[in-house]
């Protein structure tokens, strides 16, 4: 069986189109044999950024390499994962805040990473992590998208060797229906999903 993490951070939850997007790929998994799915709901999530004493905790954890500790827990589940999926909407050229305090969370040496002479290098398990997002205007290609090329650096930090994103774009230029371009999307969630 595989294991599925899927981060939502689509932080307008029933309102967000982002996860639409997320719904119909998790439908589609769904149907398909041999996959566990679990979902981490970033926005119930008490995530911290790192200050003070939540910082100083993390370093006194990591000399003591004492990485079953549940501070540890968001990195543990994303390295032990088979796949990888993450919705979040494009947001002030990225993603929100919600996604950026998560990865700080998850990078964890010893735990997602490994360093030696030769540098630092990924130890997640997974072989994929898709990125489904909406954007409102055009940014495919584009030197200010930051939040598709943030997510694909840190795939390769992790280990994980094929990252695809899929972007329902334009969604408030009003050039093309909504749906239309949302339905466009999901056929490469199908396509996606036949090599997942």
């Amino acid at each position: 069986m595989k294991q599925v993490l899927f981060v939502n951070c689509c932080i307008r939850r029933e309102n967000s189109r982002t996860q639409k997007l997320a719904d119909y790929f998790l439908e589609k998994l769904q149907g398909k044999d041999g996959y566990e799915v679990t979902e981490l709901c970033l926005m119930d999530e008490s995530l911290d950024y790192f200050t003070d004493g939540f910082f100083w905790q993390r370093e006194r954890l990591l000399a003591d390499k004492n990485f079953d500790h549940p501070r540890f827990r968001y990195a543990n589940q994303f390295a032990a994962a088979d796949k990888i999926v993450i919705a979040a909407p494009f947001w002030d050229l990225s993603f929100p805040a919600l996604l950026k305090v998560y990865i700080e969370n998850l990078c964890v040496e010893g735990i997602t990473f490994g360093c030696d002479e030769r540098g630092c290098f990924g130890t997640c398990k997974a072989d994929q992590m898709i990125y489904l997002t909406t954007r409102g205007g055009f940014y495919q290609d584009h030197p200010l998208e930051m939040g598709s090329r943030y997510l694909y650096a840190m795939s390769e930090f992790f280990g994980i060797p094929e990252y695809r994103c899929i972007a329902a774009e334009g969604l408030d230029a009003g050039l093309r229906p909504v749906p239309e371009i949302l339905q466009e999307a999901m056929r490469q969630i199908d396509q996606v999903l036949e090599t997942f």
